[in-house]
């Protein structure tokens, strides 16, 4: 299959934005004060855990999509 040149610089571009989105997403989780990730024990909670495993989710698939895209654009050149 051949990925057209826009297409691949799509792919490229949402994997670069899905690793921004979900790092500031993570940096915030850890840093969150309000009692959603940590109790007052300073023990994890389950929202915690359901975010966490939603940020690495998206940081692979990010990334597969990223890889696509960036081979995408050096098979075009």
């Amino acid at each position: 299959m051949k990925l057209s040149r826009r297409v691949s610089w799509f792919l490229l571009a949402f994997g670069v934005w899905s690793w921004v989105i979900w790092v500031t997403f993570a940096k915030n989780l850890f840093n969150d004060a309000s009692g959603l990730a940590f109790d007052d024990a300073g023990d994890p909670t389950a929202y915690l855990w359901v975010h966490l495993a939603l940020a690495v989710t998206s940081f692979i698939l990010g990334t597969a999509v990223g890889v696509i895209g960036l081979r995408g654009v050096r098979a075009s050149k």
